[in-house]
């Protein structure tokens, strides 16, 4: 075989020895983009959690309600750093209380402030006006959204650790076990909900009588009772749908094959079993959210929320009632925030169940 001692220049095809064995690499076309990816085998390394939420976010609707959602939180945030008012503060005028500044329309001044900014004076304006006891209405229904957030967002939690727990253990045991569990969830799920919450309130009430200004004073035995409700009540949706999930996923051949090869009952509950629920969790813990929220509104609605002077979006609509036809925009305000938390709560709850289910891969 000889050697081309021509000197190699880029893009150009040396010589071929007549006595050379090598291929003619010039009779040879370039492989083009489609066939160079179907010769890539390997994909790229990647997680569970970082492969769906590659397609999460190519979900237009996902990707707006978490941008909606980072927009209240933020409001929620910064707003009472910015805003000079307090949501139980009477709006004064150089230390005197303003009698005028009642019921204001958005972006409206009293007469006091308007005399006080033309004496020069600054005055912040009431974004979304003032109530029927010249309090600034948007700083309310900042901390209103706060409240409802809360309480949304810590049920969510109490239902998704004790519905998960007990659903698994539930599913994946079976037998006389599955049995029990089962029927104290049956008669769980009979007590009814609202009874309970007023019969909490009245026993905490007595028992713990919070005083002075902490936050079991601020929150009201109300709120406590509804957060134990919650955990007590509320959690047995979660355990049915997770106990359906996993008493069809363990028949499969990988659950088997995890326990023979000696895996402990956990660690296959854990790695093998709720990945494959993680479409039913997640959806449910995301409709927990907006459900909770409409519960404390309407416990608040009707006089069993949060205690005053702390406003909630169901303590703040029930207060506007009385002036619908007069001051509609106190109803339409924490209106919209109930509507735009749980419209972004149900679109992302679909994204993430979409991105999230491993049959939807298929």
């Amino acid at each position: 075989m000889g050697i081309s001692t021509e000197p190699y220049s880029p893009g150009k095809t040396p010589k071929k020895h007549p006595l050379s064995l090598q291929l003619d690499v010039s009779k040879f076309e370039k492989a083009t983009d489609e066939e160079k990816k179907q010769a890539d085998v390997m994909s790229e390394s990647t997680s569970f959690f970082r492969d769906g939420m590659r397609r999460l976010m190519k979900n237009p609707l996902a990707v707006f309600s978490i941008i909606v959602l980072i927009a209240i939180i933020a409001t929620i945030l910064i707003a009472p750093r910015v805003v000079p008012y307090s949501y139980s503060e009477i709006i004064t005028v150089n230390g005197r209380r303003d009698k005028s500044a009642t019921n204001l329309a958005p972006f409206t001044y009293s007469k006091m402030e308007q005399q006080y900014m033309a004496q020069g004076g600054k005055v912040f304006p009431h974004i979304m006006g003032t109530d029927e006891l010249g309090r600034d209405y948007f700083i309310r229904v900042i901390y209103g959204t706060r409240i409802s957030l809360t309480v949304g967002v810590f049920a969510a939690l109490i239902v998704l650790i004790i519905g998960i727990l007990y659903g698994s253990i539930s599913g994946y045991f079976g037998g006389k076990v599955d049995l029990i569990m089962m029927r104290i969830v049956d008669v769980i799920y009979s007590l009814p909900d609202l009874l309970m919450i007023i019969l909490l309130s009245v026993v905490l009430n007595e028992i713990i009588k919070p005083t002075g200004n902490g936050l079991l004073a601020r929150l009201g035995t109300n709120m406590i009772s509804l957060f134990i409700v919650f955990g007590l009540l509320y959690w047995v949706g979660m355990a049915r749908l997770v106990r359906g999930q996993i008493l069809t996923i363990k028949q499969n051949d990988y659950v088997l094959a995890a326990r023979v090869s000696g895996a402990k009952s956990s660690h296959i509950i854990r790695k093998h079993i709720l990945p494959n629920c993680i479409s039913v969790i997640i959806i449910s813990a995301a409709l927990q959210i907006p459900s909770a929220i409409f519960t404390e509104s309407f416990l608040s609605f009707i006089g069993l929320g949060v205690k005053a002077p702390m406003p909630s979006l169901g303590s703040l609509a029930s207060a506007a009632r009385s002036g619908i036809t007069t001051y509609t925009y106190k109803l339409i305000f924490p209106s919209i925030m109930i509507a735009l938390i749980t419209l972004a709560f149900n679109l992302l709850g679909d994204g993430l169940r979409d991105a999230f289910d491993p049959k939807l891969r298929r």
